[in-house]
């Protein structure tokens, strides 16, 4: 593992995807998620709400204007969160809609924010969520992803196919970590210094976790 630069300083926005369709099922004490229902599960109509109201607060609060690029997990929660927040005209009209598929792709006018930063949007595989068993945690083709989100740049993507993610094993906790401290060296590589990383509950933990075991 190469030695971060003496002195070298990076600004990381944290942000977990809003509230998806499996997250609305567990909550209601059901058990959602090995059901081929909720494969790759979107977002539900309040997580289009509460993207809709982090749009608003990062373009009052200037954060928009300071991000020089979005990092995202490829699957369709965290797309839509990243697309919906940091490129906001992507999004659903999000009275009589529950996903991205089903929308027209616009807000509608009366909610549509003034022209902001369009920072870049790159999908890693390695910010994904604990990989393996539950449904809600497979993702689709990047083709599919590619013709819903044409924003994103998925070109370090390097299969089409989910061939990470197995039926009957959930990923062991030390290669989520793993996972995540490659993500942190290939942060270093980068010459943004304020970027937004739009992932899940536990790969967040695991990133802050990443970088305190790091070499500096």
């Amino acid at each position: 593992m190469e030695k971060i630069p003496s002195g070298a300083c990076k600004t990381l926005h944290l942000v977990r995807h809003a509230q998806g369709m499996h997250n609305l099922e567990s909550e209601k004490s059901q058990d959602p998620l090995t059901s081929f229902e909720f494969f790759d599960a979107q977002l539900s109509s309040q997580g289009w709400q509460q993207v809709r109201q982090k749009r608003k607060d990062v373009c009052a609060n200037g954060l928009l204007k300071r991000i020089e690029l979005v990092i995202t997990s490829p699957m369709s929660r965290t797309l839509q969160t990243a697309v919906g927040i940091f490129h906001g005209e992507d999004q659903p009209e999000l009275s009589d809609v529950t996903s991205y598929e089903e929308g027209n792709g616009r807000v509608s006018d009366t909610d549509q924010q003034p022209t902001f930063n369009r920072p870049p949007i790159i999908a890693l595989e390695v910010c994904r969520e604990r990989l393996g068993k539950y449904e809600c945690d497979k993702r689709g083709t990047i083709s599919h992803y590619r013709s819903h989100f044409p924003a994103v740049d998925f070109s370090l993507i390097e299969n089409e196919d989910d061939i990470l993610w197995e039926p009957n094993k959930r990923e062991p906790f030390g290669d989520v970590l793993a996972r995540g401290m490659k993500f942190i060296n290939w942060l270093w590589t980068r010459k943004e210094t304020e970027i937004a990383v739009v992932s899940h509950a536990l790969k967040t933990v695991k990133y802050v976790q990443s970088a305190f075991l790091m070499k500096v």
